[in-house]
């Protein structure tokens, strides 16, 4: 799977450690940056995350933040985004199963890199259910194509 990944600084040591558990599993990992610590404000990160998503260079795209809420709030921006913000295990199954989330937002002072990294897999793993949920989603789409 091609993952592309986007940070602050306050993400960037959980997108660090999600980076190199993505690539010992043998995923295509695109990393859009942040490079550091350093402050650097998140919405351009996440957006060229959410937008390698979007234009198919990336099958699936992780932003990372402090809390992860304007993360999701910038990926959410980029048409054809279904960004969900997930801190434990539940929310990342139901964002895939029930709302076929194609970009997950995480908080790096929020949640633990072990807690992450089980979050990460159970959200790359769950399939899309279909059924209801595709009716409610393409509802979504409809919503996004008439406010452009």
């Amino acid at each position: 799977m091609r993952i592309a990944l986007g940070s602050d600084h306050a993400g960037f040591p959980l997108k660090e450690a999600v980076k190199r558990h993505l690539q010992d599993d043998g995923q295509e990992v695109l990393d859009v940056g942040t490079d550091s610590q350093a402050p650097v404000d998140y919405p351009g990160f996440c957006a060229a995350a959410a937008r390698a998503v979007a234009e198919d260079r990336a099958d699936r795209a992780i932003v990372f933040g402090g809390s992860g809420q304007g993360e999701q709030i910038a990926a959410n921006k980029v048409r054809g985004v279904r960004a969900a913000l997930c801190h434990d295990l539940y929310t990342a199954r139901l964002s895939r199963e029930h709302n076929d989330a194609n970009v997950l937002a995480m908080g790096g002072r929020i949640v633990a890199p072990d807690l992450a990294l089980e979050i990460v897999g159970v959200w790359l793993a769950t399939p899309f259910a279909g059924g209801r949920h595709a009716r409610r989603v393409a509802q979504i789409a409809e919503i996004e194509r008439e406010e452009r």
